[in-house]
């Protein structure tokens, strides 16, 4: 939709929450017609409702009412499932449905760079956006990552780039969101539960961050990861301009190592970036996000000198491998973030040291089999918590002890109780936080304040 259609236009948001907000308050800005609906009751959303009085929005709360289709088009928050019946019958009635991305998409005037993957994108969304600040660019980093998309763009600055963390399910309602430079990491099963426990259906929906890109615009993509590399080279636009990386073996055009350094050949321009050991991140998946970052970068016109400055300086994220505190010996580190299978599979290959991990919580269909050697190979002892601790129990306990935590403040005591001095506690769950947290940011957080006034 141009922006210049949307005065007048109705729009009914579906989800209150941070996206639902922002985006109501963007149309709203735009003198659209806005109605925003949220099942949760108001008495948990005050901020919400406060802010929506404040602008002149009307709203409901507890219920998705008849009044959701006056709207011609619903705007769908990320939180709210694809299969929720006010979306159905949205469908059934013909009306748009369209997600907060898309609207925010239609704002922004500056280039956009689009990242998605299962696994590392928040790190390569922050990665990518401190190239372009450390270089000078102006530039936003939004979506998925923590502020919403709509929140900014229309304040980024002239001549800016937007950064944004894209999931599966802000791509399941695009319709013209199509990114200049698009950055798709890996795709491994995750969410199937949002999508019929449907792998095939997992791997259409991240494929969506390409489907409208074109002539003059840039792919950039993991050509290790089979699923990802079979789908870019059957699905890309003729004319569109796909860079791989790679830690096996040299590409045509990309990024990969060779002799232990960073290298990347961009129109047939080789520059050798760093010494992959410099890469401050750790982790082999962490130069994976490195090496994409580096390619968006040059792809936008930021030097050799200023990405190799930014590498060796970008200490990561918080709750993505964070070093929390030592303590007698022991290394106590956050990576309540990771929240599948597969991003325990890469935490467990980062460290060297004997592993006192801390796994569990509300389980979404986990596959335990694949952690089976790495935890045989690297780990001490395994501390379960949440729902999960049962099947953590089952899944481990033939390989390497396990007990089970009832809080998270026993989880960091017992970890404590049972690591050696040079061993690494480890909080890297597998599971979504929702059983005991309100989100892996909270459980996070809880994890580092234990920690930090833990005595041993």
């Amino acid at each position: 939709m141009r922006v210049e259609d949307i005065p007048g236009k109705r729009f009914a948001v579906i989800g209150g929450a941070r996206s639902g907000l922002a985006v109501a308050l963007l149309l709203k800005e735009h003198r659209a017609e806005v109605f925003l609906s949220e099942l949760a009751p108001e008495e948990k959303m005050p901020a919400v409702r406060a802010e929506l009085e404040a602008h002149g929005i009307p709203f409901e709360f507890g219920a998705h009412s008849l009044r959701v289709f006056d709207a011609e088009t619903l705007v769908l928050s990320p939180g709210v499932l694809s299969d929720a019946p006010v979306v159905r019958e949205a469908h059934a009635r013909g009306h748009g449905v369209v997600s907060e991305l898309e609207v925010a998409s239609w704002f922004c005037r500056g280039p956009v760079v689009a990242i998605t993957g299962t696994n590392g994108k928040t790190t390569a969304t922050t990665l990518t956006g401190r190239l372009l600040f450390d270089a000078g660019v102006p530039a936003v980093v939004a979506g998925n990552i923590g502020t919403a998309f709509s929140e900014v763009v229309t304040g980024m600055p002239p001549g800016g780039t937007a950064v944004v963390e894209v999931s599966s399910f802000q791509l399941d309602h695009i319709r013209t969101f199509r990114p200049k430079v698009a950055i798709l990491l890996n795709i491994t099963p995750d969410h199937l539960d949002r999508y019929e426990h449907s792998f095939e259906k997992y791997i259409a929906s991240k494929c969506r961050i390409f489907e409208n890109q074109g002539s003059g615009d840039v792919l950039i993509y993991n050509e290790d990861d089979e699923v990802t590399r079979t789908r870019v080279a059957s699905g890309a636009a003729p004319g569109l301009r796909l860079l791989p990386f790679s830690l096996q073996g040299r590409v045509a055009e990309g990024a990969w190592i060779e002799n232990g350094c960073l290298v990347t050949v961009l129109k047939g321009r080789r520059t050798e970036i760093l010494p992959a050991e410099n890469v401050a991140i750790p982790g082999l998946h962490n130069l994976s996000n490195a090496m994409a970052a580096t390619l968006a970068g040059q792809v936008m016109g930021i030097s050799g000198p200023s990405i190799r400055r930014t590498l060796e300086e970008f200490r990561g994220v918080e709750h993505r491998l964070e070093s929390v505190r030592t303590v007698n010996g022991v290394h106590f580190v956050n990576d309540s973030k990771a929240t599948n299978v597969e991003s325990v599979w890469y935490a467990l290959q980062s460290f060297v040291s004997p592993i006192v991990l801390l796994l569990g919580g509300r389980d979404k269909g986990n596959d335990y089999s694949r952690l089976q050697a790495l935890v045989r190979d690297h780990c001490r002892v395994i501390i379960a918590i949440g729902e999960s601790a049962g099947k953590v129990r089952e899944s481990f306990e033939h390989l390497v002890p396990v007990h089970v935590a009832t809080t998270m403040e026993d989880a960091v005591r017992k970890g404590a109780r049972y690591a050696h001095p040079g061993d690494t506690v480890l909080l890297s769950p597998a599971c979504a936080s929702f059983d005991w947290f309100e989100d892996y940011e909270h459980r996070g957080r809880v994890f580092k304040s234990v920690v930090s006034n833990l005595v041993m």
